[in-house]
């Protein structure tokens, strides 16, 4: 075994990361509370540094040394702008501002309330350990405050499936909140992370992005359907380039190129199988690269705890921004728990979101750690009680099953 050369142990490691998921998420037949992609997050962690490479150390260091790690680690920057990519040409804007009052006032209320108690948590995790050496005090407490705020709308929509809401004009309404909330999301780390003594490029990058978003959205409804998908990896590649280049943030850029395209270019069907060809073919390993991030160099206890604290407030505030749109809006009974739950989706953006925060060291790993742990927590929490909620509450000619 000591013979073995980096391709070979870098094949064993995505064997690994492939295979002890899957067997986790089909023997143990966890679909009804936690889908694959949640397995292969938890999964991620499980073969980090804080758990496999304390449990069995000289195997850890066997199969992830610095030359494999970076490979994964190339594989994983590029899942994650498909992914990013991806999530932008998900926003319908047009229906959002055909329900702007309703959409407007529910997806404020769900992103603002967790925003704030995550904000005031962080106050708590402002000593040395947490907070990042590149950090101002702002940056990291808007930063968690976002973090708990959050909602991974590629989840939600696995999650309305599994429902079958998500054709649904409850299923749309929630996508409509989630996708406001994402705009929200990427603005926010834009400014978290804008290196401010770049402004000059940055200026120039908006510039051309503008000019070059106006030409693009003409020239690739013209192009062929065969035409159209090489073109998008072109353009995504260099929106992206270009917002690193300017002081923002490769994932900022990427979320731009999917913002600027329209999803009825590529056919819903076609980005159906291209999100899950995503999902199950390259993002375990930027699961994997995530899980080799986490730490526990604060203490095990403290990181559960401090994930313990964030975890409420992202919970708690969700739930309770919801309630008050609900109320406002005079929606029926049990639906704004239901839009709470499933708005609770944190996994993959958030775990994306800390994963920048951790690059730009606004935070610590034990705070990305944390986060994580928080991220995953809200995510399962969320089907099961959601599903129940949904049992209770749906009749055959009520509102939530009413087709869009």
């Amino acid at each position: 075994m000591d013979t073995l050369k980096i391709p070979e142990l870098y094949l064993l490691a995505l064997a690994l990361v492939f295979t002890v998921p899957y067997l986790i998420w089909r023997l143990g037949r966890t679909d009804g509370w936690a889908p694959l992609v949640v397995v292969q997050i938890v999964t991620g962690i499980l073969l980090g540094p804080g758990v496999l490479g304390r449990a069995a150390p000289g195997y850890y260091s066997f199969i992830f040394k610095p030359d494999v790690v970076t490979m994964l680690n190339g594989v994983a920057l590029w899942a994650l702008i498909l992914f990013v990519w991806g999530a932008g040409l998900e926003l319908d804007l047009g229906q959002v501002w055909k329900h702007r009052r309703e959409t407007f006032l529910t997806a404020g209320l769900a992103l603002g309330m967790p925003l704030a108690l995550g904000f005031f948590a962080s106050l708590f995790l402002m000593g040395t350990g947490w907070i990042g050496p590149a950090a101002m005090p702002w940056q990291f407490s808007i930063g968690i405050g976002m973090a708990c705020a959050v909602t991974a709308l590629p989840i939600l929509v696995l999650f309305l499936e599994k429902l079958d809401i998500l054709r649904t004009s409850l299923g749309q309404r929630i996508l409509r909140y989630a996708s406001l909330d994402d705009i929200a999301v990427w603005a926010v780390m834009a400014a978290i992370v804008m290196d401010y003594s770049r402004l000059g490029q940055q200026a120039v990058f908006l510039i051309l992005f503008a000019l070059a978003a106006v030409v693009y959205r003409k020239v690739v409804p013209k192009l062929s359907p065969s035409d159209r998908w090489p073109v998008a990896l072109i353009w995504l590649a260099l929106v992206s380039f270009g917002a690193d280049w300017g002081g923002l943030h490769f994932m900022v850029g990427a979320f731009l190129a999917g913002a600027v395209s329209d999803s009825e270019w590529y056919g819903q069907e076609h980005l159906d199988r291209f999100r899950n060809a995503v999902l199950l073919a390259f993002m375990p390993v930027f699961f994997l690269s995530t899980g080799l991030r986490t730490t526990w160099s604060v203490g095990g206890a403290a990181v559960f705890a401090a994930a313990g604290i964030l975890f409420l407030a992202a919970v708690a505030g969700k739930l309770a921004g919801v309630a008050v749109a609900g109320w406002i809006l005079r929606w029926p009974k049990g639906e704004s728990l239901l839009i709470g739950l499933l708005l609770q989706t944190k996994a993959l953006i958030m775990i994306i979101f800390a994963n920048i925060l951790l690059d730009k060291q606004i935070i610590s790993s034990d705070t990305f750690t944390a986060l994580v742990l928080m991220a995953v927590a809200s995510t399962i929490i969320a089907m099961p009680w959601a599903k129940t909620v949904l049992n209770s509450a749906r009749k055959p000619e009520g509102p939530m099953v009413q087709p869009e």
